[in-house]
């Protein structure tokens, strides 16, 4: 009998310690629908994790055409076979009633249903009549994390040499953009040094506002073995919230929103004056530690106290935590992508890893993480508008490499100025320049910050809009068509997550109606739009998703994410593999830099790097002068404090974030009975002294403001740091009476409050430096949050809310070994 436990109230499941240096044991997690056996699966289908960017492998069950549930894959590296709660009960909102079946064109302010010749038509006669009125500048795509390579590299191509737009931008713009720039700025191209491997040998761990456990579970699975191992490593986390991180940590920060320059100098001045770096790897492999170190020089524990509010003496112990390991591994995410400074704080934590020479070896590394299942896909294709790749657009011969795989003139690829990125895509579409805007697989109506400006982008008549997703989401709501996709284990296609590993996920089942994949829409938008080579072939000559893998693959070759290794019967054959991949490296490769830093040589480069403060890009010139060898760079950067200061009327800082049970808007997880009941509905929370200051105790009504908008929910009491408020932002308005906006009840959408604001090297949106007030609505007399407990949500009282449970519909099997 195989042991099975409620993954709602265990979300991590039970443990299986193991030692530094060993291998992760095997810990087989599976959940098949009510009333179905496992001899009644008809067959095992093989893909990966959607719901975040872990890349957990699983197998789809399948049984009369329909997916009847999961497990997971014991060989992969990634997992091991486990699996976390929106892994184990999301592919059931692949059977949600309300998936689009039809495409919809708009007629009379109404969204009516049509056959896809008459959609489709309508695309293209606004594309053709655009291009011959305004040019190409009138039209933009805006895409997501969650598609397959093999759709954003085709969406790559049809934007940058179809259409000839630089307006091409994913949402990974909201969530890894940092990580993208960070990476070029130190080492020259994207692409993560570390692996998850790492985890198996490290005697450090750092996360940096890394709420791992919720936003990587299995992840944080693989922590909690090693933590409950008998040679456990140490652990620190940066983090304002009470994580389970948090929780388990040996040392933890919380510091106020927008300090985390300050406070990662802090850790820098520390790792110097105690005589920490290592000399020789600095000397061999850098370039600008002179500079770094005279501009630290006065970052002292005391200094970055003041600041950051944050104890002298934890900052001394958090700096011989990392300045003391054998073997460090660091990993990042929104706490800092999403803050103030944030391509500058992320360099910092780079800057640490080459000062003390953690790289390239096992336990030493660094992850600078996605949010998304396939978001590292949409940097390395170009969808996030950068070249295909990781080929630099200040470089006249990659534009030229790229126009010869795509048999064009370098004209056709746009790379006179930078690529737009979603922030300004959006203005563009504002003030009028941009007329036409395909978006494919994200929901920007609740996504994006400022949301009632959002909105009215959206509802312009003069702006035509494309929305190509699986349910009539809030932005889907307000476009001009909508296209009904197929999605994951609907269609096939390939993805890769943060550590580079890529993974097939093979088509499984039929789409609903008459849904298609997104490469089939691409397709055949493409074939209607007739785009041409110079030889006067199509421009897009794949024509399924195999072929279009292959042509990728070629893409890829001789660049850091080379797949020139990998086949399609090979990652059926062998699970995930890790880029690159090669003939050289065909098992591919654990980790990058193991012998020196690889892609910084100013003709290889991504990037030549741009100005931290003002996003300024750096010529060529400059490049070539400051780093002729192609070393990595550290880049120094000076704390800047935020730009919505708290005031006495807005006195507390807004923080926005992610609870384990959601993804994004929820238009996936909201649809899944036991994630949905998990996690319900928006909260609030506070600390207890902040309730008392305020006035208001558990479970009351209260309404959280910002300058731009407000939001309702009940409160929490947690351990959250002194001075901030913390909402989650996945709950947006679709079910909910209204459908795509707040009513008169107050708004739902923590987005109504975040600011027009982003960083100026990443163009990340900063969703964590808002200014903001708490007031009451009504007492709770008895009402109880909706927060979870299990998670960082958990309250101060344990006794202020009955334990968040799944019940018997949320038993998984869980078996260890092979």
């Amino acid at each position: 009998m195989q042991p099975e436990v409620d993954r709602i109230a265990q979300p991590w499941g039970e443990r299986t310690p193991y030692e530094r240096g060993g291998t992760w044991p095997v810990r087989v997690d599976a959940y098949l629908a009510p009333g179905v056996r496992a001899e009644a699966v008809q067959r095992w289908v093989p893909t990966a994790s959607v719901l975040h960017s872990g890349g957990d492998a699983m197998d789809v069950a399948v049984a009369d055409g329909r997916i009847v549930g999961v497990r997971g894959r014991a060989r992969d590296r990634v997992n091991r076979g486990r699996l976390g709660p929106k892994d184990l009960f999301g592919w059931q909102a692949n059977h949600a009633r309300d998936r689009r079946t039809t495409p919809l064109v708009r007629r009379g302010g109404r969204l009516v249903p049509c056959d896809w010749d008459t959609a489709m038509a309508e695309v293209v006669s606004r594309s053709r009549h655009l291009l011959a009125e305004r040019g190409p500048d009138a039209l933009g795509c805006y895409t997501s994390g969650q598609l397959f390579l093999e759709e954003y590299y085709t969406l790559a191509v049809i934007a940058h040499v179809g259409l000839g737009t630089r307006h091409l931008d994913g949402n990974t713009r909201l969530c890894t953009a940092t990580a993208a720039e960070a990476l070029k700025q130190s080492f020259g191209s994207d692409g993560q040094p570390g692996s998850y491997e790492d985890i198996d040998h490290a005697d450090a761990l750092a996360l940096f506002g890394h709420n791992m456990a919720e936003s990587q579970p299995v992840l944080w699975m693989r922590v909690l073995d090693r933590l409950a191992g008998t040679s456990p490593p140490r652990l620190l986390c940066v983090d304002p919230r009470p994580t389970q991180v948090a929780r388990h940590a040996t040392v933890h920060l919380a510091p106020r929103s927008g300090t985390n320059v300050a406070l990662f100098n802090a850790l820098l001045h520390e790792v110097i004056r105690t005589g920490r770096v290592d000399h020789a790897f600095v000397a061999a492999h850098t370039v600008g530690y002179a500079e770094l170190a005279e501009r630290v020089a006065g970052c002292t524990p005391e200094w970055a106290a003041r600041i950051c509010d944050v104890p002298a003496r934890a900052i001394e112990e958090a700096a011989e935590l990392v300045g003391g390991a054998e073997r460090l591994l660091s990993t990042v995410l929104q706490g800092v992508y999403q803050s103030h400074q944030a391509t500058a704080a992320a360099c910092q934590i780079n800057n640490l890893h080459l000062l003390r020479g953690m790289l390239g070896r096992p336990g030493c590394g660094v992850l600078q993480m996605n949010g998304q299942p396939t978001a590292q896909n949409t940097r390395e294709c170009g969808a996030n508008g950068d070249l295909p790749g990781f080929r630099n657009w200040q470089n006249a011969a990659h534009v030229a490499e790229l126009a010869r795989i795509w048999n064009v003139e370098p004209s056709r690829v746009p790379h006179d100025a930078p690529p737009t990125p979603a922030m300004e895509i959006f203005r563009l579409a504002e003030q009028g320049t941009i007329r036409w805007l395909w978006i494919s697989g994200t929901n920007p109506a609740v996504s994006l910050p400022e949301l009632h400006r959002i909105r009215r982008i959206l509802s312009d008549p003069g702006l035509f809009t494309i929305v190509q997703d699986l349910y009539l989401t809030e932005t889907a709501q307000l476009a001009d068509v909508v296209l009904p996709a197929a999605t994951w284990a609907e269609k096939t296609g390939t993805f890769t997550n943060a550590d580079r590993t890529v993974h097939l996920s093979d088509k499984a089942v039929e789409p609903p109606g008459d849904a298609r994949p997104d490469l089939d829409v691409f397709l055949d938008y493409a074939r209607r739009m007739d785009f041409r080579d110079r030889a006067g072939r199509p421009l897009v000559g794949w024509h399924d998703a195999e072929s279009a893998f292959a042509a990728w693959r070629e893409c890829s070759r001789g660049r850091p994410c080379d797949y020139s290794g990998l086949s399609y019967p090979r990652l059926r054959a062998g699970g995930g593999i890790q880029w690159p991949c090669t003939q050289e490296a065909p098992g591919g490769t654990a980790r990058l830099y193991t012998d020196g830093i690889t892609w910084a040589d100013p003709d290889l480069c991504e990037s030549y790097g741009k100005d931290l403060a003002t996003g300024e890009p750096a010529s060529e010139a400059d490049y070539r002068s400051r780093n002729p060898d192609g070393k990595a760079l550290l880049r120094p950067a000076d704390y800047q404090p935020p730009h919505e200061p708290t005031s006495a009327t807005y006195p507390l800082q807004l923080n926005t974030g992610r609870t384990i049970y959601h993804f994004h808007t929820r238009t996936k997880t909201g649809r899944v009975p036991q994630l949905n009941a998990a996690a319900p509905e928006v909260w609030v929370e506070v600390s207890a002294a902040e309730a008392r200051r305020h006035g208001v105790a558990e479970g009351d009504l209260v309404e959280v403001a910002s300058p731009r908008g407000a939001v309702r929910g009940r409160l929490r009491v947690t351990e959250l740091r002194d001075g901030m408020v913390f909402l989650p932002f996945h709950y947006g308005y679709w079910d909910t009476r209204e459908g795509d906006r707040p009513d008169e009840r107050g708004g739902r959408a923590a987005n109504e409050m975040t600011v027009t604001d982003w960083d100026p090297a990443s163009k990340q949106p900063l969703y964590k430096t808002a200014a903001a007030r708490l007031t009451l609505v009504e007492r709770g007399n008895g009402a109880t949050s909706p927060a979870p407990t299990t998670t960082a949500s958990a309250p101060v009282d344990p006794a202020a809310a009955p334990p968040t449970t799944g019940g018997p519909s949320a038993v998984a099997s869980q078996r260890a070994g092979e």
